[in-house]
Parts: structure tokens; C-alpha cells; sequence
């Protein structure tokens, strides 16, 4: 893992379940926060950046995919898994066509879930390097045909 710890927002109504996987992922180096609504995630993710958010299918206040969108919506770039104990192919559907990045189903081994974390992290960490890899090289790339250009330019023009 980076030095920086990996937020994880953990959205349950279970505070059993959102306890256990808290006390999970610190002892693995997470740093961890907990919501028991809709509503308190998305006020946490207002004034929290998170890496990874665990989104319950069913919140007392809302569903876990209308929690999904807006959360997608306010930060894209944070991963979304859904967790659920209430699988419907319904419900799995709507949750990928809202951009979830994982969906599981409850009881959620541990080692698992971090196990999905891990490889989701590194799949953003590949993506956002090769779109540095690509702006290093539109820079280079650029930056020569500049200075090619420059030099065109400066050279003495022959006179007949």
C-alpha cells in the first residue's frame, strides 16, 4: 500500500456489520468512516475525500443505488462497491448501469473484500499512470515540434 492510508467510507444500517468491517480494514492500514444512512454518506463525502466507498443495497432513507448515483456523481473517481444482503439480478443491473465498481453479497468474507479493494485500487493506480504516461508524452511530443518549428523559422534564408 502508498504511505497515504486508503479512506474507506463504510455505508451500512448494520452497525454490527460496519464495526466489524471498520476494525478489518484499520488493522490492514485503512482508514476508515462510518454512515448508517444515505444521507450521512453523502454528507461525508462532501467533506471527505474517499478512495473507496461500501455501499449497502438497503439504507433506512434510501436505496443503495440512488446512494450510488449521487455519490457518483459528487466523485467520480472514488470507488463504489455494493454490498448486499438482498441479491436480485434487478438490483445488480442498476447498480452497474450506475457505474458500480463491484458488486458483493453478503456475508462478505474479509479477505475478500480486500481482496476487491486491493485489485480495484490497482486498476485506478494503472489507469491514472498511463494517463500520465499520455500527457508526458503529448508534452514531449510537442514541445519538439516547437522547438523544430522555431528552428525553421531562425535559419537564414538563401538569396539568390
Amino acid at each position: 500500500m502508498e504511505d497515504k492510508k486508503t479512506r474507506v467510507l463504510i455505508v451500512d444500517d448494520d452497525t454490527s456489520i460496519c464495526r466489524t468491517l471498520s476494525l478489518y480494514l484499520k488493522a490492514r492500514g485503512y482508514s476508515t468512516d462510518l454512515a448508517h444512512t444515505g444521507i450521512e454518506a453523502i454528507e461525508k463525502s462532501k467533506k471527505t475525500v474517499f478512495d473507496v466507498a461500501l455501499l449497502d443495497i438497503k439504507l433506512p432513507d434510501m436505496e443503495g443505488t440512488e446512494l450510488l448515483a449521487t455519490i457518483h456523481d459528487a466523485a467520480p473517481g472514488m470507488i463504489k462497491i455494493m454490498v448486499t444482503g438482498y441479491p436480485t439480478v434487478g438490483n445488480a443491473v442498476e447498480a452497474l448501469k450506475l457505474e458500480a465498481d463491484d458488486y458483493l453479497m453478503k456475508p462478505v468474507a474479509p479477505e475478500e473484500l480486500v481482496k476487491t479493494i486491493e485489485r480495484k485500487l490497482e486498476k485506478r493506480r494503472e489507469a491514472e499512470s498511463m494517463t500520465e504516461k499520455k500527457i508526458e508524452e503529448f508534452i514531449t511530443d510537442r514541445t519538439t515540434r516547437i522547438l523544430q518549428d522555431s528552428s525553421t523559422e531562425k535559419r537564414p534564408q538563401k538569396t539568390k
